[in-house]
């Protein structure tokens, strides 16, 4: 039967080429037609959303039924899990760093604070992805930056992250030096501070790096539950108190830390 359909504007081929497959673009914008605020939708729905008649918005939701995409009550729709097949080859072929870039685009945008993941080699913790606001360091911090673990909240948030003789092999190589007056002074203090990331879920460094600079950051794990990153926020410590940074940061960016977990998950177990 022919299809006299009127394909929508975001579904119509922008050239007449005669490579256009047409019925997988609209196919596609009936996947496209349910979201966070239409996770349910009638046929009637789906046809208005997509502009395509009854009849074929029909057609292509029993198919999708079929496939394993779509699951219907008879008179609702909605998608299954299954549609994130369709983006686990996109997301397997990224990096971290380009995994959680999005992320910390959005994080940024939404807080007006810069972010950060870094990960942990040796002593150090070297920046791998960032998204600056403002500039609130005398150093500036661009990728392949490096700072000792012990003195910032990402380096504490991957420490706390190790398995402990690797955690004990790293104290006895570290060398505690007060980089302002408030840097933990030896391993014990910052074994309290390491039991203090692990209870909470997060971590706050307050003007241990550099005077007047105060930092949050939370754990990136892998589909196994390592740590195996750390995404931060920086601010100036006359923005937000220690308080605020808990109550006001903590939530958004802890957050933000298990949605690129998610999506780096899925990379390891497509």
């Amino acid at each position: 039967m022919t299809d006299t359909s009127a394909p929508s504007a975001d579904t119509a081929a922008p050239t007449a080429s005669p490579d256009y497959v047409q019925s997988l673009a609209r196919g596609l914008s009936v996947i496209r037609a349910f979201g966070a605020d239409s996770p349910r939708l009638t046929l009637s729905d789906v046809a208005r959303a997509t502009e395509l008649t009854r009849a074929t918005a029909r057609r292509f939701l029993l198919t999708l039924v079929e496939l394993g995409y779509v699951r219907t009550d008879g008179s609702h729709f909605w998608l299954t899990p299954r549609v994130l097949e369709l983006g686990y080859s996109y997301l397997s072929a990224l990096s971290l760093p380009e995994i959680a870039r999005p992320h910390l685009e959005a994080l940024a945008d939404r807080i007006h604070e810069s972010t950060s993941v870094s990960v942990l080699d040796g002593d150090d913790i070297v920046y791998v992805a960032r998204v600056p606001v403002n500039r609130i360091m005398t150093v500036t911090i661009t990728l392949g930056t490096r700072f000792p673990a012990y003195a910032t909240s990402m380096g504490r948030v991957l420490l706390a992250g190790l398995p402990p003789h690797e955690l004990d092999e790293h104290l006895e190589h570290t060398d505690f030096t007060s980089i302002t007056g408030n840097t933990v002074r030896d391993a014990d203090g910052l074994r309290a501070e390491l039991a203090a990331v692990r209870r909470d879920g997060y971590c706050i460094v307050d003007q241990e790096l550099e005077e007047g600079l105060r930092s949050l950051a939370a754990p990136i794990r892998d589909a196994a539950g390592t740590v195996v990153a750390a995404v931060n926020i920086s601010t100036h410590a006359a923005r937000y108190s220690t308080e605020s940074l808990r109550a006001e940061l903590a939530p958004a960016l802890v957050a933000t830390a298990d949605a690129i977990s998610s999506d780096y998950a899925r990379t390891q177990t497509n």
